[in-house]
């Protein structure tokens, strides 16, 4: 039996939710230093990328559950969706498959361009990957109406935007540090969150789609 949208959406989200989750815990680990390198960053970037095929097809969902005449603001999201998946899914991958083995055998500086850290080449592709997450974010908002769950998973998105400016303030301040990695710290409950309540937002469609085709058989 072929899934529906609803059933597709669901799943997809509940796996990026959690994979973002689970980023989070390890990113919360690596700054307490209970995990240190190799096994903080390959934890990190492994659960990175896990959210990325997830995220797209939940997005990808919610166009094709979309209304027509409001398809305009799906697609826009669908298409940040897609900038932000190529740009970490390149670093990401990059970091896993290059540079940290290189790095174990002691042959870091043969890859010295392509190593995350602030400012470099690749935490840029970080930046703007998650700047168009957000702006992602911006276009689901006018999708859902101002009621019911609509309304909950509205304000998740909406959420998810606002922080966006401080993503942005965070990667492209001249003078990184972890303490000004903390104002970032919305975004680890706005991002999981969201995919959280669009994932039951398909939940609660389905079920009422199945309500409704039960009556019309009683």
């Amino acid at each position: 039996m072929i899934m529906g949208i609803n059933t597709i959406g669901f799943w997809s989200g509940i796996t990026a939710f959690a994979a973002n989750a689970l980023f989070v815990v390890v990113q919360i680990l690596q700054l307490f230093r209970v995990i240190t390198y190799p096994f903080d960053e390959i934890l990190i970037y492994g659960f990175s990328l896990c959210i990325v095929i997830p995220f797209i097809v939940e997005i990808l969902s919610l166009h094709y559950a979309t209304v027509v005449r409001k398809r305009f603001w799906s697609h826009a999201a669908l298409l940040f969706t897609l900038i932000y998946a190529v740009f970490v899914s390149v670093n990401y991958v990059v970091q896993l498959t290059t540079v940290i083995p290189m790095t174990l055998k002691g042959e870091a500086d043969k890859v010295a361009l392509l190593v995350q850290y602030p400012h470099s080449l690749l935490w840029d592709f970080d930046a703007i990957g998650y700047i168009s997450m957000g702006l992602a974010s911006v276009f689901v908002i006018p999708i859902f109406k101002k009621q019911g769950f609509d309304k909950w998973v509205r304000r998740a998105f909406m959420a998810n935007a606002l922080v966006t400016p401080l993503i942005a303030f965070v990667y492209f301040y001249p003078d990184f540090s972890e303490r000004l990695l903390l104002l970032a710290l919305p975004w680890a409950i706005t991002a999981p969150m969201m995919m959280l309540f669009l994932a039951i937002w398909f939940k609660k469609r389905q079920t009422n789609k199945a309500n409704n085709e039960t009556s019309i058989r009683s």
